[in-house]
């Protein structure tokens, strides 16, 4: 492959790699449950593969059920916890002096004042809630807001404070996290009262143990596709801000390369949307999964972050239909975050802090989970691989060993070259003339499609079709070639070319019996089918589209 000839702008493509341990498996504790035998495979699975010392693999006789007592979660998790972590000298305790400030004076706290671990992960099986406790008393619970008088929690947000443990923090409400927004890695630790607490879970222990295996591909090939964005367009102002998070997210994707998708429709994406290369999806606000995401036919890549907020996204994990989290892993996700019960808006993760950490910064994913938290004690759980780093190596370095191996990334690496270059102002005609004369472009449905749309901008509908059809003969994944169906349908009509538009969207009928928004082609197919003349096809579209309940 000829090397694309426009300059790299380094300072959007590169990523401020923050330093980590030479093997950050020794970070890492690995908490599972006795009473469950999936529980412990998984966690020696991830040992194996992440390189943990085997005394850091910890198991409790816990509860099989997701929800927990507060005092279960006391008595048989965060206190036995805090007991091996010390017998085992994983960290040592001491008194420190919090740094004081104008809301606070500072004081005296208990924790950690060294710690060979900054990860706890907990395996599939682990309790996932804290149940509220009506007849719990504390004092200071009246200086909150009545809505925040509640002690429930998620079990990985209440054992983030686990270094605090001496300190006896009010159990209700949820608690200011010290290290969000952090710009340096390096502050998320045990010793800043911070335990960086996720779980390797979901609706089944083989998906569990698949999260590894995805997120050690993303370590190193990258995370490469397409970025997804599904807004609500809304004004509120308690609201707006989940939707500023989300347009800044999709902002910084966009001009770090990635092929973005924004949709600021109040509706989740449309069932018959084409979802391919998911590499990042972000969006809200549904109950349960749906839209796009409620057929199993979304396509994931190895490594990809995907995230709906809603209150309750995470009210199970092991439910592949309710929710969102326990759905979004059972698709193919790698790392995701979600709320057990009610958290209020700004008690969710700040998708847009955690983009800069993740994507920009180059954090691993436990790191830009914690990042980008304002308080813990509450209701966010974190799903994956804390480890995961898939955008902290050196991009030079990245595509030499994606040429190297000739990996089907390598044309991914490309096209967010382009596009960051695109962002930057080269003009259109020159990326063009680009792509035209790579030959990998020649090779490439993603590149090829690149084109089209390129074409499509300079006001080329003939060219774009010509590139469009071109990508469907280069080996697209299922969900990128009814993409290209779909557009060449639009492009065809748009050219007046009733008969092989009808014959197109005849094609994606064909080719995808399954698609949720079959009426949707039987409207773009009656007029062609009138236009042509094709009396028995427009009196069969008639009468499939008036016999849907979704036509009316």
């Amino acid at each position: 492959m000829k090397h694309v000839s426009f300059s790299l702008l380094a300072s959007l493509f590169a990523v401020a790699s923050s330093a980590h341990a030479v093997n950050p498996g020794d970070e890492v504790i690995l908490v599972y449950n006795t009473r469950i035998a999936d529980s412990k495979t998984v966690a020696q699975y991830y040992a194996e593969k992440r390189s943990v010392p085997t005394d850091q693999l910890l198991g409790l006789a816990l509860s099989t059920n997701e929800v927990i007592s507060r005092a279960e979660f006391q008595d048989f998790l965060q206190k036995p916890l805090a007991k091996m972590i010390a017998e085992k000298k994983l960290w040592q305790k001491g008194s420190q002096t919090s740094s004081a400030s104008r809301q606070d004076p500072g004081r005296v706290e208990s924790k950690p004042v060294e710690s060979k671990i900054r990860y706890a992960l907990l395996c599939y099986g682990v309790p996932l809630r804290i149940a509220e406790e009506p007849n719990l008393k504390e004092d200071g619970t009246e200086k909150l807001r009545p809505e925040m008088r509640r002690n429930g929690a998620a079990v990985d947000s209440e054992l983030a404070l686990l270094p605090l443990l001496d300190e006896h923090p009010l159990l209700a409400g949820p608690l200011r996290n010290n290290v969000y927004g952090t710009t340096n890695p390096a502050a998320l630790h045990p010793t800043n009262g911070v335990l960086l607490v996720s779980r390797l879970d979901g609706p089944t222990p083989e998906i569990a143990r698949g999260l590894v295996d995805k997120a050690l591909l993303g370590d190193r090939d990258g995370l490469w596709g397409r970025a997804y964005f599904d807004l609500r367009n809304t004004t509120e102002p308690g609201y707006k801000i989940g939707d500023d998070w989300l347009r800044n997210a999709s902002e910084m994707c966009r001009r770090l390369g990635f092929e973005t998708v924004l949709d600021e429709n109040p509706e989740t994406f449309p069932a018959g949307f084409p979802m391919s290369h998911i590499a990042i999806y972000m969006g809200w606000y549904d109950q349960h999964v749906s839209g796009a995401f409620e057929p199993a036919t979304v396509e994931f890549v190895p490594g990809a972050f995907a995230y709906h907020l809603h209150s309750f996204s995470a009210a199970s994990v092991r439910d592949k239909r309710r929710g969102w989290v326990g759905p979004l892993l059972a698709r193919g996700a790698t790392v995701t975050m979600g709320c057990v019960d009610e958290p209020y808006l700004t008690g969710t993760p700040d998708v847009a802090m955690f983009t800069s950490r993740f994507v920009f910064n180059g954090y691993s994913f436990g790191e830009a989970a914690y990042a980008c938290q304002q308080v813990l004690s509450w209701q966010t759980t974190v799903v994956g691989d804390p480890l995961y780093r898939p955008f902290g190596a050196n991009p030079d370095e990245l595509k030499d060993s994606l040429l190297k191996r000739n990996s089907q990334w390598l044309p991914w690496y490309y096209l967010r070259l382009l596009n960051i270059n695109l962002v930057a102002g080269k003009p259109i005609a020159e990326c063009v003339d680009v792509l035209e004369k790579f030959d990998g472009t020649k090779q490439s449905a993603v590149l090829t499609e690149k084109l089209g749309d390129l074409y499509v901008a300079q006001g080329k509908p003939p060219s774009a079709l010509h590139s469009y059809q071109e990508a469907l003969k280069l080996d697209p994944s299922p969900q990128q070639k009814l993409r290209l169906l779909l557009t060449i349908g639009e492009r065809l009509a748009k050219l007046q070319r009733a008969e092989e538009a009808f014959d197109d969207y005849q094609q994606v009928l064909h080719e995808f019996p399954d698609y949720p928004d079959r009426v949707g082609i039987y409207k773009k197919l009656l007029p062609l089918a009138q236009k042509l003349n094709k009396k028995a096809e427009v009196s069969r579209y008639e009468s499939m589209m008036s016999a849907s309940p979704k036509a009316n």
